[in-house]
């Protein structure tokens, strides 16, 4: 009777232990889009779970337009602390909205509140006993005439290493790995990993388009890939839970 019990007990804790979460924060890059069956339009955090096993959940905070300041003053950062737990982890990759200095509501000076709200993610994810991750921003396509990829982000991504750096916090150097694939796939291949249709190549756009900032279902894919590479890469428990 008592081994029956135990045996009980044993598949009782093992079926409702909780799941390690990973928490993506960040803007359009990574977020989930509506009908993603037919929108060509995917984050790369969207696309992530299927590369972890079933003890681990991705739970994509990512949102169209937001920047590190409109993410903490709309309360999306809140929302995730009264969930966060211990072994948690948070992915984060900001900066393409905070470079923008014409919306006073997403704008963010890198040396100083980018940098802080940076500061700010990393210090309460760890004392929710959980894990930052931090992630530059993905670069842009944008070729020169010449075919050679420029930057677009200024200090965006090396404020999010030097943060990384001083914080001692697992970094993912988004920046330079896309701009080794945004080259591996050339001027015109790369327009794969984006948003480039003629008229009546997509039923989902009435018109043409031309987006080098999104990504395609292959672009977000490729993106997922490099991250997963870079975990595979690091000391973190969360690397024994990928495919």
């Amino acid at each position: 009777m008592k081994i029956k019990l135990f045996l009980f007990l044993l598949i009782a804790t093992s079926c409702f232990a909780q799941k390690t979460t990973v928490y993506t924060i960040g803007d359009s890059t990574m977020a989930n889009k509506t009908n993603p069956t037919e929108n060509p339009e995917h984050g790369w955090a969207q696309v992530l779970q299927q590369f972890f096993d079933t003890n681990v959940v991705v739970d994509n905070r990512a949102q169209n337009g937001r920047s590190t300041r409109s993410f903490i003053n709309e309360n999306r950062w809140d929302s995730i602390l009264k969930t966060l737990k211990k072994g948690d982890y948070v992915f984060i990759q900001f900066g393409h909205n905070d470079q923008k200095e014409n919306k006073p509501s997403v704008y963010t000076n890198p040396r100083t509140a980018y940098r802080q709200n940076l500061i700010k993610f990393v210090t309460e994810t760890r004392a929710k006993g959980a894990t930052p991750v931090l992630l530059s921003s993905i670069v842009r396509r944008n070729f020169n005439e010449q075919g050679t990829l420029v930057d677009t982000h200024g200090l965006y991504p090396l404020e999010t290493r030097l943060v990384a750096t001083d914080y001692k916090v697992p970094f993912i150097d988004l920046q330079y790995l896309t701009e080794l694939l945004e080259e591996s796939y050339g001027v015109e291949g790369s327009k794969k990993l984006h948003l480039h249709f003629a008229v009546g190549e997509s039923s989902f756009y009435k018109t043409e388009k031309h987006d080098d900032t999104h990504l395609s279902l292959l672009g977000a894919t490729e993106i997922a890939k490099l991250v997963v590479a870079e975990l595979k890469k690091t000391d973190l428990d969360l690397k024994k839970h990928l495919k």
